[in-house]
């Protein structure tokens, strides 16, 4: 799939959608108006069986601004034997803005899965977007026990690295459970946002979890430049993680974007 986002007509439009296989846009919503489109990014099929590819080009042009997200949250399903893979590039030029909202990814036991996104912004570009991962069924009792996922997270200002987030888990590994690791919490999610500053950092750490929860959140600023928010939860639930984000990305929105949060409706359905 192939997205381009161009600024037109006094707001931003989708201005090229390109699809080959399941994954589709039906259409671009503004409930804020012309000046950002929200683009759901569907796949009916649900999920990434064995074997399967998927590929998702994502393009904001100079002065832009896009915010995409999910329907429902990705499934890997049990493999065969053979990988699944999907690879997200996203690029936003020169006075763009991406917000990358997707819900998250579960990982079915058994699964033999690489996730990569890979963001590349050009100079004075803005992005918000978020990874969220849920290894196993918790609901279902089911843990990641066999199979693997790689998850790939790059952050780029050019050529330029500002965060690079690498991981494997395999089924019944010691990074599962271990306190180096994911602390026996099946849902882990990072959060990005940039160029940031010490006052969003310090409204994201405003930002806490019910007491009740397990899940221990943290929020820092890189020392790149342009800086970077970034923020993490293991916790029991990846619902919660998103919903956890969701509130960080409601907070400093207004600071970094100029507007007041916007949650999709598609989140509410």
């Amino acid at each position: 799939m192939q997205l381009q986002f161009r600024r037109a007509s006094g707001g931003s439009r989708l201005s090229h959608c390109r699809h080959f296989g399941p994954l589709r846009v039906q259409r671009a919503f503004y409930p804020e108006g012309p000046e950002v489109p929200h683009v759901y990014v569907l796949h009916p099929p649900g999920g990434l069986a064995p074997g399967d590819r998927l590929s998702i080009d994502v393009e904001v042009e100079s002065g832009a601004h896009a915010l995409c997200t999910t329907p429902a949250a990705g499934k890997c399903y049990r493999s065969d034997g053979r990988m699944a893979e999907q690879v997200q590039r996203l690029a936003v030029a020169s006075g763009g803005a991406l917000e990358w909202l997707p819900q998250e990814n579960i990982i079915f036991d058994g699964a033999r899965v690489s996730l990569t996104t890979r963001v590349v912004l050009a100079e004075g570009a803005r992005f918000i977007g978020w990874d969220v991962l849920c290894l196993g069924r918790p609901a279902s009792g089911e843990c990641l026990s066999k199979g693997w996922c790689r998850s790939h997270f790059e952050l780029f200002a050019g050529r330029r690295p500002l965060s690079i987030e690498r991981a494997r888990y395999g089924g019944g590994a010691p990074v599962l459970d271990g306190h180096f690791g994911l602390g026996g919490e099946p849902a882990s999610g990072t959060f990005f946002a940039t160029p940031s500053s010490p006052a969003a950092l310090a409204l994201a750490r405003a930002v806490q979890p019910p007491a009740r929860e397990s899940a221990i959140v943290g929020s820092t600023l890189l020392g790149a430049e342009p800086p970077v928010l970034c923020c993490r939860y293991p916790g029991p639930s990846a619902a919660r993680a998103r919903e956890h984000f969701a509130r960080v990305w409601s907070a400093i929105r207004p600071g970094l974007l100029g507007r007041p949060a916007s949650w999709p409706r598609i989140w509410f359905t």
